[in-house]
């Protein structure tokens, strides 16, 4: 499939899925849990192996220019199949050049400092892909769900204000643009579940005992604040759904869909870099090819000097 190609199926694909800039959100009525287009499943499997090998090929390229970083950020509530989403989109991808960070209760050392400094500690580098398990955005969330959570912040009176939220929306917004001015680009992606079929992975997890693991009666505790979150977060994609860092609405119901959606909108960001590997300098490609000869004279008597170069029917030099 030619580049233009791919490029306007994936972004035709996503294009529903996107918050656009400065709308104003609610998540009930703008946004299906169980939306999934024109795909049928027994179809996943195999555009999804071609997502990941579109993401194989765009990473590695990322990677080689080292210009670019890319920040993923998964939201979603319990048994939205986060961990799922990245352990299946990120399969094929050289894992030096990803890492995932999960964030939980910040420690001492974290409520010391301003709310963003944790997460600027695991941003990526250029070349990397970096993926936030849950991310930035818990600070206009469960710390907005739960206020004894803010309460531990150690701000000041004159920062706890009725617009506190207000300017969060702002401060996020411009440590964002700022760090897509300086070349690491974001991806923002809410997993959208719907409240029964959370009732139903929760039983899974109990019903199953290679999934008890999975289970803690604190996720069944946070539903009792369904609600809430469900407020909290169309306030979030309202005020934080930007030009330089949309937000995308991926329906969660069917695990395959959302991984599908997950590799589309991660690959779109990709193509839309477009990195490239660099080119030798002049000087450095004779050395090259001053080594290559050195190592096509050692080929064993009646075997090709460059077995590789013979098999591809590459040109020389």
């Amino acid at each position: 499939m030619a580049r233009a190609s791919r490029a306007e199926r994936v972004a035709e694909l996503i294009e529903p899925l996107r918050v656009k800039p400065g709308s104003h959100v609610n998540l009930d009525e703008d946004f299906d849990p169980g939306f999934k287009g024109q795909i049928r499943k027994e179809h996943s499997d195999e555009l999804l192996k071609v997502g990941v090998s579109l993401l194989a090929e765009y990473q590695d390229r990322l990677a080689a220019q080292d210009t670019y970083g890319v920040l993923l950020c998964l939201q979603g509530l319990d048994a939205g199949g986060k961990d799922g989403t990245i352990r299946h989109v990120m399969s094929g991808v050289n894992p030096q050049g990803v890492k995932v960070s999960s964030f939980k209760v910040p420690s001492a050392e974290e409520l010391d400092h301003d709310y963003l400094w944790r997460y600027a500690q695991r941003l990526p580098g250029r070349g990397e892909i970096a993926i936030f398990n849950r991310s930035h955005y818990e600070e206009v969330l469960v710390v907005r769900v739960h206020s004894e959570v803010l309460e531990r912040q150690k701000l000041p009176d004159s920062a706890r204000t009725e617009k506190i939220w207000q300017r969060r929306y702002r401060q996020i917004n411009d440590w964002e643009r700022y760090l897509t001015e300086n070349g690491f680009m974001i991806v923002k992606i809410f997993l959208n579940l719907s409240k029964e079929e959370q009732r139903m992975r929760f039983l899974k997890r109990i019903d199953l005992p290679d999934k008890n693991w999975k289970f803690s009666a604190a996720d069944v505790h946070e539903r009792r604040y369904w609600d809430d979150y469900r407020a909290a977060f169309s306030e979030m994609l309202s005020h934080t759904s930007t030009r330089w860092a949309p937000w995308y609405v991926v329906p969660a119901d069917r695990k395959w869909f959302a991984r599908l959606c997950t590799a589309a909108i991660l690959a779109h960001t990709l193509m839309e870099i477009d990195p490239r590997y660099p080119k030798v300098p002049a000087e450095a490609r004779k050395k090259l090819l001053a080594a290559k000869e050195g190592l096509e004279a050692e080929a064993p008597k009646g075997e090709p000097a460059d077995p590789y170069a013979a098999r591809h029917r590459m040109p020389k030099g």
